[in-house]
């Protein structure tokens, strides 16, 4: 599948080519296989259409059989056929005014020029004459719309609907490089009908070549495709199966932008410092004079603002413009659609929603794959002047086996849930009644996070020591007398001592003891993967931040209080086990300490905003509550909050350059 891409067939586009006639002779047909293919293809209720019948695309099928009878017309062959498709498109057409049914891209103009072209061929329509203006008035009111250029794109787009009346020069405006117009076959079939082209008849000709007797409605289209099979198996957790597929870049990724989006956002996420100009094209005022800025194209603008949120440098100044407009155009959508078009546009709907509400650096992995699985569709629609599917797009299988694998994964976390829960009894750290019982809450954060099934170590070693800081936190804070806390502190420093003499309280010699045999059992285990015993580096993070409690300036705190957040001694001793293998050299470099200070900073910053009014009744500081202290009286809280979220928003983007750098890491 990665290596070939399908696309159902488009009677709709088929019959089009089929009216090409042929350059030699006008009483002809250019590529008679097309005629041939809808003579074999009807479906026997007399219609042309969707391989997949589906209530909600009766318009399309309208469409597309009406097209199929003009073929059959222009050339004179099929009466038989002719007569079943006019039955068909008299009995159904009231869906041609049914606001509940999915829409092609251009139908008011399009099936009303097709009547047009009927009369022309002499085929008397059995249409009542008063449905016929009706659809001849909805066509008006489209062509008067405001003059643009995304107008004037779209109409080049819907050629065919538009005949005698099309300027066929101007369209000509649109013609890519492969000779097509918008990679459309039925539009370019259209364009070479009235005006000979060279590049038009080139682009069909190489089209049947490949297709031999029946098109697809987009053509060339396996680019998007394979990103999208990249991106599903990344996004419902599957990824991990499929590490040999890779993408190589095509001229193709740059001509559209859902494309080149994709392909922006996945090859910086998997560390490729791919140039921000890539998306230079697609600004602001560039997308609404283009084709899909008049559709309003959900789909695009909404890779467009993923991919900008890939931010990696310090002047990235055209990903803020992009993230800007995208995000306050999809916002006005969400709000503007109304419930009916809600339901037909459900799934990229949803798709919006959780863009906008979930960017890529807040969200967990385990609950990104759960959402995906959820919101998958097997049956997903896709809609252009005709539907169309692919194999590569929502597929049935993608999602078995992302529920196989996610339950699979379940059970794994499960186990080591129970296995956790021995340890804290084990422990006795249910005896400290001062004590918060966050078990469920740091197991959880490891488990969203370190998703795959061999990384158990790391997960266990995040929930034991996200448990153990929660603890040692609550004893500082309410738990522990000033000589208990003296007492843990000098424990913590000392070595060769004993547990049943040193410790002055019970609550002393529990949590001395959780410590101590934790560590040890780190230790222990990390030399299988590390090939060494760390318990040393363990200890020294887990002192230094013991000691860290209390800060009087801001600068001191902004020095200090990445420590005193206590990520430290949850995420540092869990490196050990998620693969590589990190020397004394790796944990002591600058770039290892700046990862943890970017990382423990930006969480440090966003709880203080957070729990700033809480701790200030405790008469607790924080870094907003030092900074109204140490600013001018003008400073409120609001405006500290500002600055905090700017820093935090400088934090975050210099982390992901450094965990993407591939280059000078080490």
């Amino acid at each position: 599948m990665f290596n070939q891409i399908e696309l159902s067939v488009s009677s709709y586009d088929t019959a089009w080519v089929a009216m090409v006639p042929s350059p030699t002779s006008h009483r002809n047909p250019c590529f008679p296989a097309c005629l041939n293919w809808l003579l074999d293809n009807q479906l026997p209720n007399g219609s042309w259409g969707p391989c997949r019948p589906h209530p909600l695309l009766i318009k399309d099928t309208l469409s597309s059989t009406l097209a199929c009878v003009l073929a059959l017309r222009r050339w004179g062959v099929g009466e038989e056929h002719m007569t079943k498709g006019l039955r068909f498109i008299e009995s159904h057409f009231c869906s041609a005014s049914d606001e509940s049914q999915l829409t092609p891209i251009g139908f008011d103009i399009i099936f009303s020029g097709m009547v047009e072209y009927a009369r022309d061929l002499n085929l008397n329509l059995p249409l009542r004459s008063t449905d016929i203006d009706v659809l001849f008035h909805k066509r008006d009111l489209q062509l008067r719309r405001e003059n643009s250029k995304g107008r004037e794109a779209y109409l080049a787009y819907v050629s065919e609907g538009l005949g005698k009346h099309q300027d066929w020069e101007m369209v000509m405006k649109y013609q890519r490089k492969n000779g097509s117009l918008f990679n459309s076959p039925s539009a370019t079939a259209a364009t070479l009908s009235h005006l000979p082209n060279s590049g038009c008849l080139h682009y069909l000709t190489a089209l049947l070549d490949k297709f031999e007797n029946a098109v697809p409605t987009l053509h060339p289209f396996h680019v998007f495709p394979r990103l999208c099979m990249l991106e599903t198996v990344e996004s419902l957790g599957i990824g991990q199966h499929f590490r040999e597929e890779i993408t190589s870049g095509e001229e193709e990724i740059f001509l559209d932008l859902p494309t080149c989006a994709l392909a922006f956002r996945i090859l910086r996420v998997n560390g490729y410092d791919v140039s921000s100009e890539a998306l230079a094209g697609f600004a602001e005022e560039h997308f609404f004079n283009s084709l899909g800025g008049y559709l309003k194209d959900l789909d695009a603008v909404v890779e467009l603002f993923r991919a900008s949120q890939m931010i990696i440098h310090p002047n990235e100044q055209l990903l803020e413009k992009h993230i800007s407009w995208t995000s306050h155009f999809l916002k006005q959508e969400l709000s503007n659609t109304s419930k009916c078009a809600y339901k037909h546009k459900q799934n990229i709907m949803q798709k919006v929603n959780d863009a906008l509400e979930f960017p890529h650096y807040a969200s967990l992995e385990r609950l990104v794959y759960r959402r995906n699985i959820v919101n998958y569709d097997v049956d997903d629609i896709r809609m252009l002047k005709s539907s169309y599917s692919s194999l590569s797009i929502g597929n049935k299988d993608f999602l078995r086996l992302a529920v196989e694998d996610f339950n699979a994964c379940q059970s794994i976390y499960r186990e080591e849930l129970k296995q956790l829960e021995r340890w804290v009894r084990e422990k006795r750290l249910d005896k400290l009644k001062f004590a918060r019982q966050k078990l469920g809450y740091c197991y959880f954060s490891a488990a969203a996070t370190l998703c795959s099934p061999e990384l158990s170590d790391a997960r266990l070693t995040w929930a034991k020591n996200g448990v153990l800081t929660t603890v040692v936190d609550d004893f500082f804070d309410v738990g522990g007398s000033e000589d208990e806390l003296l007492n843990l502190i000098q424990l913590v420093e000392k070595q060769d001592l004993d547990v049943s003499i040193d410790c002055c309280s019970e609550e002393v010699e529990i949590i001395y003891s959780a410590l101590d045999n934790t560590i040890s059992e780190i230790g222990e285990k990390a030399i299988a993967w590390q090939g060494r015993n760390i318990k040393t580096h363990v200890s020294e993070i887990e002192a230094q931040w013991s000691k860290e409690k209390a800060v009087p300036t801001v600068d001191e705190y902004m020095r200090n209080g990445y420590i005193s957040f206590a990520l430290g001694p949850i995420i540092l001793p869990a490196l050990y086990f998620v693969g590589p293998r990190l020397s004394e050299a790796v944990v002591k470099s600058g770039e290892y300490g700046l990862l943890f200070r970017h990382v423990s900073t930006c969480g440090r910053l966003l709880n203080d905003i957070h729990s700033f009014k809480r701790e200030s009744m405790e008469g607790k500081l924080n870094a907003v509550s030092l900074h109204l202290i140490h600013g001018t009286n003008s400073v409120t809280e609001d405006h500290v909050n500002q600055e905090l979220k700017h820093l935090i928003e400088e934090r975050r983007r210099e982390l992901h350059r450094l965990v993407l750098q591939k280059n000078d890491s080490i």
